[in-house]
């Protein structure tokens, strides 16, 4: 198996064990909507639903097809990764761990999508009453990959 694979398929289990065993953990022990104070005014560990798309978008729109979209849309997005990596150059790396980081957290919340038709979220970032949205460690994946991605793209030097 090539390196970059075999790196790929390392970052997105790991991503994926972490994603699955945290929101199974907060789904037996904390009970849905309720909260958990971790640093007064401004961590919280709290059991939320969505069954939106990132911070919440369409989660109040009601039908089927909301479901069928975000599946599609996740599969859209792991299929376009996977081809991403296929031709990435072995001196690629930064990008290889972003691309993988995003793959996981997607493969992480599309778990969850499939399996109940919505994600667990417990992350409740605030600074007192201004809250950020709930989210998992599966967005925590997409993010970092995400900020990894830009900076690879700003500070990419020449063809590599």
């Amino acid at each position: 198996m090539k390196k970059k694979y075999l790196t790929t398929t390392i970052i997105v289990l790991g991503v994926l064990f972490l994603d699955q065993s945290s929101k199974l953990y907060i789904d037996r022990v904390i009970p849905l909507h309720h909260s958990v104070q971790i640093v007064k005014d401004f961590f919280h560990i709290t059991h939320v639903r969505n069954t939106g798309a990132a911070f919440g978008f369409l989660a109040g729109q009601v039908g089927g097809l909301k479901s069928v979209f975000f599946v599609t849309i996740s599969v859209v997005a792991i299929l376009t990764i996977l081809f991403f990596l296929r031709n990435l150059k072995d001196n690629q790396t930064p990008l290889l761990l972003s691309l993988s980081l995003i793959m996981g957290g997607a493969v992480g919340n599309l778990t969850d999508r499939v399996r109940l038709g919505e994600v667990i979220d417990f992350i409740d970032l605030h600074w007192h009453t201004y809250h950020w949205p709930t989210f998992n460690v599966a967005d925590c994946a997409i993010t970092i990959g995400g900020v990894f991605l830009i900076i690879d793209v700003v500070f990419r030097k020449g063809d590599s």
